[in-house]
């Protein structure tokens, strides 16, 4: 398995705090089943700072260190980029970067409470410059909570998105598990990960996520989010279906 979205570099970000959680958390993953991996940490989200440069010397070391160990899982640099009205002077100072370096996909994260207005914007941008965003776990943001016909119209926009593995398995309350499944049911998610921050509250929860999709929806649905990561890290096209939108709110309390 493949998980485009995990915070496992060292005293970077929220993650782990030193190398020896670091470890721990490759051979937790590894022990689950994934075999490929993206550190992602923050970039701009108000607390950390994490520029291109620097995360690709991290990746480097940490890929030594689980050599060292006989650990069998490769880690890909990546980022967690927090949307923000600089964002394309920031591609021009070579601070931000796409997943492994491809120059092809950006995991972008919306502030928790809203999207901002200039969202659309971005993502129409990105695209002109031939970078795909792939907005990370949409079913925790509230806006999007309140107003999915809001979704709909950004990867109409041509957004990817990412579902959380551990919102598929309720980790994050019904609410954020039931809009998971509507996302799935309306072909607006295009990737499961785990966005994994360490072995207890955040952990990797890929492998039970994907039980979880079999069984609800079969299992030609879990091929299409594992050969979408699949042709990702092979630099080759994905499948995409045709997004449905959303006939009426899914809570009634909105």
């Amino acid at each position: 398995m493949i998980d485009i979205h995990c915070h496992i570099l060292p005293g970077v970000d929220d993650g782990p705090a030193d190398l020896n959680e670091s470890i721990n958390m490759a051979k937790k993953a590894a022990e689950e089943g994934i075999t490929h991996l993206f550190a992602t940490p923050h970039h701009l989200n108000e607390k950390y700072l994490n520029i291109k440069q620097d995360i690709i010397g991290y990746v480097l070391k940490l890929n030594e260190h689980l050599q060292q160990n006989n650990i069998p899982l490769y880690v890909h640099p990546g980022q967690e980029l927090r949307i923000h009205r600089e964002i394309f002077t920031s591609i021009e100072k070579e601070e931000i970067l796409t997943l492994d370096e491809s120059g092809k996909y950006l995991l972008l994260e919306l502030p928790s409470g809203k999207v901002p207005a200039y969202t659309k914007e971005v993502i129409y941008e990105l695209l002109l410059k031939g970078i795909t965003p792939i907005i990370v776990h949409p079913e925790r943001n509230k806006e999007l909570l309140e107003n999915n016909k809001l979704l709909f119209e950004l990867v109409q926009e041509g957004a990817l998105t990412q579902l959380t593995s551990g919102s598929i398995i309720g980790n994050f309350g019904k609410n954020i598990q039931s809009f998971s499944k509507k996302i799935i049911e309306h072909n607006l998610t295009h990737f499961i990960a785990t966005d994994a921050h360490n072995l207890d509250s955040r952990g990797f929860t890929l492998q039970q996520a994907y039980e979880t999709i079999t069984k609800t929806y079969g299992i030609e649905c879990t091929f299409y989010f594992k050969e979408n990561a699949e042709q990702l890290i092979k630099g080759q096209s994905l499948s995409i279906l045709e997004p449905l939108a959303f006939k009426k709110k899914i809570f009634g309390i909105f």
